[in-house]
């Protein structure tokens, strides 16, 4: 199965933005994803993009392009994603460098994990934290 054994990951967040570029950026600058790829469409939209963090990856790309996942997507609402970090109160303090709307400052939770939340510039959540579910091999 992909994502089990390292390679590409068998499951990835899609989220679409009406300014796909600025995401990129605050993705990039303010939580520490890496760019894999980004592939531009007419007029300077975004039409693909590939971040990843740790083992996991997202795909993100612009509102509005008339695809036929844009009109899926058309009324949804924000989404919630967790990301797995080693350090938190590190990537906390680089999110607060870079202006990152935070929710929840970093908070030892009682099934052991440390975790904060942040919402982007479009009001998707993300929450970035110690704890990684396991995966069966």
């Amino acid at each position: 199965m992909a994502g089990i054994d390292g390679g590409s990951p068998s499951v990835c967040p899609t989220l679409l933005y009406a300014d796909a570029k600025a995401a990129l950026r605050q993705l990039t600058g303010a939580f520490g994803f890496i760019e894999l790829a980004v592939y531009e469409g007419e007029g300077g939209t975004v039409a693909h993009a590939e971040l990843a963090q740790g083992n996991g990856a997202i795909m993100l790309g612009s509102k509005g392009t008339g695809s036929r996942f844009d009109e899926a997507m058309k009324n949804a609402g924000p989404t919630g994603v967790y990301v797995v970090v080693e350090d938190v109160d590190a990537h906390h303090r680089r999110a607060v460098e870079h202006g990152a709307e935070i929710l929840m400052p970093p908070t030892d939770q009682d099934y052991g994990s440390r975790d904060y939340m942040a919402r982007d510039l479009e009001g998707n959540i993300w929450s970035f934290g110690t704890y990684a579910p396991e995966v069966p091999r």
